[in-house]
């Protein structure tokens, strides 16, 4: 009896494995199914990836779900996931990919198609779910097929190049078709043709995150049948960077997070954002809205979490003790007026770490509670007030940026990980050896900003521990002493200004290891000796380089004809003799005419919360233009400008320098420069100002010279030309270029020309 029920037993297990099999056969992915995979590996020409290196090898070449990247069903060994995200593939896919009809999630984002169009046979892989096909430089029209998925619950297509955008729709007709979809980007996807775009998100019933941010969005047309269809499920809304009106507001639905920053948005703010209750996040920045904003407008948005009004015209109008229903984490107010006295409410929230209330109108003293919350901050901006007293505590914040108010007293020290430090235009005093106090270890500093202050004495010598420094201004203070040689470490550094200070020697050479300086101003100081010649062997990508008003002699070296990304030359004010060297045709950028942007503009990357932000920043410079000292920075791109005045130069001005096409600006005036002008002057088209006073130049003034339409300011005063003024464009309107020269004659000087001086091709009617 034991026996029978054990043979029983064991026969029923037999079957038991037998129905297992016929139900799960995990033997490995169909033959089908395996060329299919191969098909796609050969048309991903130039693979680089690891995950692509496992299929079809001998070892692993029987089962495809054993490739990397590749999922089957447990249930029935089909192939059901594709995951080759980031992996660096290039080429095109496969239309063997069909073959694969069971898929549910495809993920090819961050690869390289080469512009080719989404592949319309995608819209064949209706068992679809997840579809990811964002920043694989796609090109094209989105096919329409796509509106085929109709189990489709994820949906991502954005681009990540704005300047490109060669992705775009012509209408959206399909996307209602996908019912079930929950997670919609077509973010920076041209759809600037598309009229009914919300329309067709509208009739989306499931969908709770849209993101279509820099998508050139045509403001929208909101029927009243429409809003009555429209979905409720909606939670995210990012439409950031589109061309909206105020009509969007009427749609909105109740959302968690919402995002209308930089959408051409005016006037008030509705009302109807105050009555969204359970708003988490709410981006309207940089656009135009305007009117008051008082304490009601927030009574009912107790969860808000992230609040960004910056960049209007809004007035926030809040009683004194104000207690908000909220606790916001970012703060984000720049430009919103809600002085004169510093905003109390901010005691209130307790957990924020971002703060910017910049250009607020604020003129108070700083509360000492304040100095409580602030250490607490991770990214402060309270710049653009007229904030006075004291900064106690050390400086803990990632960023931080307090310019152009006027707090006073010692700097305190800076903690290691401070990565943005702006304190600049304040009243800020004493020794700068606040520098030196807190880098025991490596700083996180990449951007420090002290200028315009009353900072005084040496500089400390610990400048090894700021590697990652890439800009440095320490101008317009009291700082005296030798430039420390410690300097030469920061080998990242891209901008160093050290201007009107106090500064004494010469430029240490260790200054020759940071390769990487763009712009190099040291000028209004007292500094000495030769003018480096590693200048221009070792710092080959500088294009601003400013050591006037100090005490340099000799001459110019020859290397810093090397500097072809040269811009802006100025040497003016200092001893330097010799002559001018012929070998400066060789700098590119001042022989080229046009510009390619206004300003200057460097990245800076910045690490907070764990990801990266790029805050680029502008250089600028203090110019001799026209006789006048100014401040270039907006503009400083579109200056291309050579200043050698108030030196000892002698000798001829070279030819060459009528090569430089792109010079909008030369100063060689207060030299010993003797010889004639060159006669191709006028070949320097781009010229706004030219000034060759007091020097000892002899001759014509070269015909050429009318040619320049654009010139403004001329001035060839106390020299020892002669002849005929040249007759065109302004150059007879212009009384102080030519005094000082007793044979020059013909208007706009009282003294008219013989027929010897009006020289070849004028006669006495072109007088």
């Amino acid at each position: 009896m034991v026996g029978v029920r054990c043979c029983f037993k064991l026969l029923y297990a037999i079957v038991v494995m037998i129905l297992l099999h016929m139900n799960n056969p995990c033997i490995g992915c169909s033959e089908r199914e395996k060329q299919a995979l191969l098909a796609l590996k050969q048309g991903l020409m130039g693979d680089d990836s690891y995950r692509l290196l496992s299929w079809g090898r001998e070892a692993r070449n029987k089962d495809c779900c054993e490739w990397d990247g590749v999922y089957c069903s447990n249930q029935t060994g089909h192939v059901v996931k594709l995951d080759l995200g980031f992996q660096f593939l290039q080429g095109k896919i496969s239309p063997k990919l069909i073959e694969l009809q069971h898929l549910e999630y495809l993920d090819l984002s961050g690869n390289n198609f080469s512009r080719s169009q989404i592949p319309d046979f995608i819209g064949s892989l209706s068992n679809l779910r997840y579809l990811d096909l964002s920043n694989a430089n796609f090109g094209g029209l989105i096919p329409y097929q796509l509106g085929n998925l109709r189990n489709l619950h994820y949906l991502d297509l954005k681009f990540q190049d704005y300047l490109s955008g060669s992705i775009y729709a012509k209408n959206l007709y399909w996307l209602p078709n996908l019912s079930r979809l929950k997670y919609l980007d077509l973010s920076v996807v041209n759809l600037s043709d598309v009229v009914g775009w919300l329309e067709a998100v509208i009739m989306l019933p499931k969908l709770t995150n849209l993101t279509l941010y820099g998508c050139n969005l045509p403001p929208p047309v909101i029927s009243s049948v429409s809003l009555l269809n429209s979905s409720k499920s909606l939670v995210h809304v990012d439409l950031y960077k589109n061309n909206l009106n105020s009509s969007i507001f009427q749609w909105l639905p109740n959302l968690v997070y919402l995002d209308l920053s930089e959408t051409k948005l005016s006037g008030r703010i509705p009302e109807s954002i105050g009555q969204m209750s359970n708003l988490e996040t709410i981006y309207l920045s940089m656009n135009s809205f305007e009117g008051v904003i008082s304490e009601t407008n927030f009574s009912k948005l107790s969860k808000l979490r992230i609040l960004d009004l910056s960049s209007n015209s809004l007035v926030l109008n809040f009683s004194f003790d104000w207690v908000p229903p909220f606790q916001l984490r970012q703060i984000r107010l720049g430009s919103c007026k809600m002085g004169p006295y510093f905003p109390k409410w901010l005691r209130t929230q307790k957990s924020y770490d971002w703060l910017d209330i910049s250009n607020a109108g604020i003129s108070d003293t700083i509360p000492t509670w304040f100095g409580d919350l602030r250490n607490k901050v991770e990214y402060m901006d309270l710049s653009h007030n007229r904030l006075r007293g004291n900064l106690i505590s050390e400086l803990a914040s990632y960023y931080l940026n307090v310019s152009w108010n006027q707090l006073e007293g010692p700097i305190p020290s800076i903690q290691s990980d401070v990565s943005i430090l702006d304190l600049s235009n304040n009243k800020f005093s004493g020794s700068a050896s606040f520098l030196c106090t807190s880098t025991t270890e490596e700083s996180y500093l990449t951007y420090l900003d002290l200028s315009s202050n009353h900072v005084s004495g040496e500089l400390p010598d610990c400048w090894i521990h700021f590697h990652k420094l890439v800009f440095l201004d320490l101008s317009n203070n009291s700082l005296s002493g030798k430039i420390p040689t410690t300097m030469g470490h920061l080998i990242r550094i891209g901008t160093l200004n050290l201007n009107n200070n106090r500064f004494v020697g010469e430029l240490p050479s260790q200054l020759k290891n940071c390769i990487n300086l763009t712009l190099v101003d040291v000028g209004e100081n007292k500094l000495s000796g030769l003018i480096p010649e590693w200048l221009g062997e070792n710092l080959l990508n500088l294009a601003i380089v400013i050591l006037r008003s100090n005490q340099f002699y000799r001459s110019i070296p020859p290397q810093l004809c090397h500097l072809t990304q040269l811009q802006i030359l100025d040497l003016s004010m200092n001893n330097i003799s010799g002559t001018i060297p012929k070998c400066l045709n060789t700098w590119t950028t001042l022989a080229q005419k046009g510009h390619s942007s206004a300003s200057i503009e460097h990245s800076n990357i910045f690490q907070w919360g764990g990801l990266f932000y790029d805050l680029p920043y502008d250089d600028e410079a203090s110019l001799t233009w026209k006789g006048v000292r100014s401040k270039y920075k907006s503009i400083l791109g579109l200056v291309k400008s050579i200043d050698l005045s108030s030196n000892m130069l002698s000798g001829e001005i070279p030819t060459e320098i009528t090569y430089l096409v792109g010079l909008v600006s030369l100063n060689l005036s207060r030299n010993r420069l003797t010889g004639q002008i060159p006669s191709r002057i006028g070949n320097l088209q781009e010229l706004d100002s030219l000034d060759l006073s007091r020097n000892q130049i002899n001759g014509r003034i070269p015909i050429s010279i009318s040619w320049i339409n654009r010139i403004g300011y001329l001035d060839l005063s106390q020299n020892n030309l002669s002849g005929k003024i040249p007759i065109g464009n302004q150059l007879q309107t212009i009384d102080f270029a030519y005094g000082g020269n007793p044979l020059l004659c013909g208007e706009p000087l009282p003294r008219t020309c013989s027929e010897e001086e009006k020289g070849p091709g004028q006669s006495v009617l072109a007088l």
